[in-house]
């Protein structure tokens, strides 16, 4: 399992020593981009690369790699550098082509009811600083949020010494159910309202695009452009926090569903008339998995009542003391959510056969919700005999990942937008 302790070494590895950033398999939907966005993109993903390597990568030939490497440069995208050095030590030195960071920086955000962070990352997907405040309410208006988001931007533009100026596009991933093409947040357990446009306001405030997604989908970014999705075709994400969500990558692009809002793996059913969940309907498989649902059962567990001073974090963290500690009832509550965690997960397999779920998130850190008993079952509960199981992996994050997929969608937004008006090439 992959920890917060291994995290900046893990993740930061693709963003140094050249290694880029981005998804380093090309979908087929790559054709409907110009031919000059496609030689950037393939140059940030390798972090450093040579005008031969592009060529035998997108298969064109030398003379136009050079003039469209050659007006990169010119429009300050891309600049030469030097190559590795030849194994013979003769001849003229290489020269390797790399994306200028500083030429772009944009702002990634992840929002939530407890604390939201932020991250500022330059056009290579370096971050350049990253912040994280706490909130007193748990549920929010429209204008406070706002508040809360300036105070996460002043604090990174503070640290970086930067301006709003220097800032082309920002992305948010918030949790619940978001409107990715109107920026509407349909509903999210931190906002008092439902259906928030979000995103008009934040434009009319701050005035900067503003890309809104589910959280879930951020953190599928992240694993599609800085972590384990980055040479992988197709894979799934399942996060388990103070929800229960699901992201997924199908050739190479995050699938959001026909109307944007699919893979809502939390709020699919796994009880009729079962356990109200936040949403306000019964038998979600949130409803047993999540940070409120653990907190739930731990009270009765613990002894204590729901309205204790104890924060449920704290209970959480006892509860699973007591479960190490051989505390029976403790122990049979997390058995239970790593019983409903298989059959989501076997869902997930029956329904896309993916060859690998990351289960992410901060729950992640209780064995009990990924130990073997609980992968044994899932695959139990497949149809897969006879077949390669699908590969489970645990990366157990903080939020600042999740901000850092938020960064990967506006500076895919970003890079879409200043290629948009090129000649497409198919």
């Amino acid at each position: 399992m992959l920890t917060d302790d291994s995290l900046e070494s893990y993740f930061d590895v693709t963003t140094s020593q050249g290694n880029g950033c981005g998804p380093q398999l090309h979908a087929t939907t790559a054709s409907q981009k110009t031919l000059k966005q496609r030689i950037f993109e393939f140059v940030r993903s390798n972090g450093q690369a040579a005008r031969t390597d592009v060529c035998r990568a997108l298969d064109i030939s030398p003379g136009s790699a050079t003039t469209l490497t050659a007006d990169l440069i010119e429009n300050g995208f891309l600049r030469e550098v030097a190559g590795a050095p030849r194994e013979s030590g003769r001849g003229r030195p290489p020269v390797a082509l790399e994306v200028i960071p500083e030429a772009n920086y944009v702002i990634g955000i992840k929002l939530s009811d407890q604390h939201s962070t932020a991250v500022l990352a330059d056009f290579a997907g370096n971050m350049v600083a990253d912040c994280t405040i706490s909130h007193r309410s748990s549920r929010r208006e429209t204008p406070e949020l706002l508040d809360d988001i300036g105070t996460l931007m002043d604090t990174l533009l503070q640290q970086s010494d930067k301006t709003l100026d220097d800032v082309r596009a920002a992305g948010i991933g918030v949790s619940g159910i978001a409107d990715h093409d109107t920026g509407v947040i349909l509903w999210s357990p931190f906002l008092k309202l439902r259906n928030v446009a979000l995103g008009p306001a934040f434009t009319e405030r701050f005035r900067l695009p503003v890309y809104i997604d589910n959280d879930a989908n951020m953190l599928t970014l992240a694993e599609l452009w800085f972590g384990a999705g980055r040479r992988m075709e197709n894979f799934a994400v399942v996060t388990i926090e103070h929800g229960v969500g699901m992201g997924m990558v199908v050739n190479n692009q995050l699938y959001r569903g026909a109307q944007g809002m699919g893979l809502e793996l939390g709020h699919t059913k796994v009880q009729l008339d079962g356990a109200l969940c936040r949403c306000g309907q019964r038998g979600c498989l949130e409803a047993y998995l999540a940070d409120y649902a653990l907190a739930r059962e731990a009270a009765t567990a613990l002894g204590r009542p729901l309205d204790t001073d104890q924060s449920p974090q704290d209970m959480l963290e006892n509860l699973f003391t007591q479960a190490k500690s051989g505390n029976k009832a403790a122990q049979t509550i997390f058995n239970r959510a790593g019983r409903f965690l298989s059959l989501g997960l076997s869902n997930v397999i029956q329904l896309f056969d993916p060859p690998l779920i990351i289960l992410s998130g901060e729950r992640m850190q209780y064995d009990y919700l990924y130990g073997q008993e609980v992968i044994a079952e899932m695959q139990a509960l497949t149809l897969s005999a006879g077949r390669t199981p699908c590969k489970v992996e645990t990366h157990a994050w903080g939020d600042l990942i999740w901000a850092r997929g938020a960064s990967a969608l506006a500076l895919s937004a970003l890079t879409d937008t200043l290629f948009a008006k090129e000649v497409v090439v198919a």
